[in-house]
């Protein structure tokens, strides 16, 4: 319970960490918190190999989602120095939340829906984001960026709960409830 407790507070604190300091510009507070927290999960995990394949993969997916997300025009993200490849705080903010679906997220695993479910929800963080830190900017028609995040964090999400599903242990030979 403790860890679950220190993995939830953690991944919050990253994520305030990078989106105030890409709202004045600054790659450092994402990247020191994250690297923190990323190396405290590690030093803490039971699986370390699955932590660490989940955390490539989350990078890949932060590629794919946030760079097709600027590469559309429809957001952009403060602290960018590439234009449309995502900035560094995002990839510590992924590589933070890898952190959490073995732990705190673990949850997820139990239901196919649930990551799709938590998929839509995301640009809601992509929103506070933008509002409370000018870290992201909505470019009009707005709701075309959350829909380009949302259809995104669906499909990521859901690839990275299968990985983690499948990595841990007693999941192994348990379907997902309602499969088929």
């Amino acid at each position: 319970m403790r860890r679950t407790w220190v993995n939830v507070i953690g991944n919050q604190l990253v994520w305030l960490c990078a989106v105030a300091g890409a709202g004045r510009g600054w790659q450092w507070p994402a990247l020191l918190s994250a690297t923190l927290y990323v190396g405290s999960q590690l030093l803490a995990s039971t699986r370390p190999r699955l932590e660490l394949r989940l955390l490539l993969l989350a990078l890949g997916c932060a590629w794919l989602v946030d760079g097709s997300a600027a590469a559309s025009g429809a957001v952009q993200y403060a602290a960018a120095p590439l234009g449309w490849v995502p900035p560094p705080w995002i990839f510590a903010l992924w590589a933070a939340f890898a952190m959490t679906l073995t732990a705190s997220m673990a949850f997820l695993q139990r239901h196919w829906m649930l990551p799709v479910a938590l998929g839509l929800l995301a640009p809601l963080a992509y929103l506070s984001a933008a509002r409370g830190f000018q870290a992201v900017h909505f470019t009009a028609p707005a709701w075309l960026g959350v829909a380009t995040l949302a259809l995104g964090w669906c499909v990521a999400l859901s690839l990275l709960c299968a990985v983690a599903r499948r990595g841990t242990p007693s999941n192994r030979d348990t379907p997902l409830i309602g499969a088929t």
